[in-house]
């Protein structure tokens, strides 16, 4: 290789060994400690908490705030404040995460920079321990820090899978990746419970507990990063063309991402996949980020009583992403998302009619969910794999979480809108169901086949 051009490659023999595709996995478990305890349970009803104690200081407990906050002179509802925070995040994070991919392509060593972008993301995250009284304001930026962090890691870490496991393994270790992340996230979640259960026999205010829960999720996120980095460190960049070094680092980036954009007409499964992934998986996290929402405000419960269905939700899909894993031998991935998409719809459904205070109902729907997260999401990444040209994994995953992060602020967006004309969040969860439809009809027109030999991969056994 010259030292202005070149093609930087790796030996594929040494990158899909076991040890590998284990290292891989903790990067799941590292980040779904945040996902689950902060970005999942507290940060939304600890976020409209602080914004009520701003908006309307002298309100007596379980009151509705009827005052407004004003963000850069627009006028909020205190329980749209969050959906509008995450919606912000993702929309910031479409702005970002393709130059993150073209970047990730041609950076020589794909894993540092993982890391470095998780633990920016982790320290945003530990930093949320210094929120109190009714500063909402800390707490929105550091939200929309830690989530383009995670959403730009993402990019770099799920691009290691192609470099990690061989076509037909992908199901498999995409699969135990997500189940070890909900694992993670559901042992420090127990940690967590227990805190704020017992927070007053710990000598601990209750605030004081959830403070530390968020700390200890950033905490988490940063040190099991140290995981993948090093198991991973033997993989180098690679990319599909020679890349003129004399562009720098910026210059050959936009001239990258030009070149894909013009080279995408070339792949229209791929691009029919990533439609359908935006509707469904804009379902998908409207449901994850609003669940605790709809739970606390719409139901009544308790934030321990929803630690404890997310709890519930972390351990049961840790099974299911299995599960899921397992069906995709035999129906194939295609196949099997599909089913989760139907499922999905029925457990919106009947979270609609759950009866304010009736918990054990509750936790039935969490079931359900837990059955079907994992699973979708795992296979969704995997099949997606088979999906991209080779050597521009980054650039084309980045393509994804636009689609997963990016771009699902169509559903939190709804969300919040529907809250602020309704001031009720059961039609507000309602209207993830026809983010479910659309994606399940878009895929069911994805040619899978057709679309890995249009991006030049081998032919899986099954898909």
């Amino acid at each position: 290789m010259s030292s202005d051009t070149g093609v930087l490659r790796a030996d594929p023999t040494v990158e899909r060994t076991r040890a590998h595709q284990r290292a891989f996995g903790w990067y799941d478990w590292a980040n779904s400690a945040y996902v689950t305890t902060t970005g999942t349970v507290l940060i939304s009803p600890y976020l409209t908490a602080l914004a009520r104690a701003d908006a309307c200081p002298d309100l007596p407990s379980g009151a509705v705030c009827d005052e407004r906050l004003s963000v850069l002179g627009v006028p909020i509802a205190v329980g749209s404040l969050a959906p509008y925070t995450i919606t912000a995040a993702t929309i910031i994070s479409a702005l970002v995460l393709l130059f993150v991919g073209a970047i990730a392509d041609r950076h020589p060593r794909p894993t540092w920079l993982l890391g470095g972008l998780a633990w920016a993301g982790a320290i945003a995250a530990s930093l949320m321990f210094f929120l109190q009284g009714d500063n909402w304001e800390l707490g929105v930026a550091l939200v929309i820090i830690a989530n383009l962090c995670l959403g730009a890691s993402q990019v770099v870490y799920d691009a290691l899978l192609i470099r990690v496991a061989e076509p037909d393994d992908r199901d498999k270790v995409s699969s135990r990746a997500w189940a070890l992340g909900y694992l993670g996230g559901g042992i420090l979640l127990a940690v967590n419970l227990g805190a704020m259960q017992f927070y007053d026999q710990i000598g601990l205010s209750y605030e004081m507990a959830i403070r530390l829960s968020l700390l200890s999720a950033g905490l988490w996120w940063g040190i099991f990063t140290f995981i993948p980095v090093f198991g991973l460190r033997k993989i180098r960049g690679t990319t599909a063309a020679p890349v003129d070094r004399s562009a720098g680092v910026v210059g050959g980036t936009f001239a990258q991402l030009g070149s894909t954009f013009r080279e995408l007409r070339r792949y229209p499964q791929t691009l029919l996949f990533l439609l359908a992934y935006l509707f469904f998986n804009d379902g998908i996290q409207t449901v994850i980020s609003s669940a605790s929402l709809y739970g606390t405000e719409a139901l009544g419960f308790a934030t321990s009583q929803m630690i404890i269905t997310i709890l519930l939700v972390q351990f049961i899909a840790f099974g299911g992403a299995l599960l899921f894993g397992f069906v995709a031998k035999f129906l194939g991935a295609k196949k099997t998302v599909l089913v989760g998409i139907v499922l999905w719809t029925a457990v919106v459904t009947f979270a609609y009619f759950v009866p304010r205070g009736a918990f054990g109902i509750w936790l039935a729907c969490a079931v359900g969910i837990g059955l079907v997260m994992g699973g979708t999401q795992a296979l969704s990444r995997s099949l997606y794999s088979q999906l991209v040209p080779p050597g521009k994994e980054s650039e084309f995953f980045s393509f994804y979480q636009v689609m997963e992060r990016g771009t699902s602020w169509f559903g939190t967006l709804a969300f919040g809108l529907v809250y602020q004309l309704t001031g009720d969040y059961r039609p507000a969860i309602l209207v993830t169901i026809a983010f479910f439809v659309v994606g399940g009809i878009l895929l069911t027109r994805v040619r899978v086949r057709e679309g890995i030999a249009q991006a030049g991969n081998a032919q899986p056994t099954i898909v």
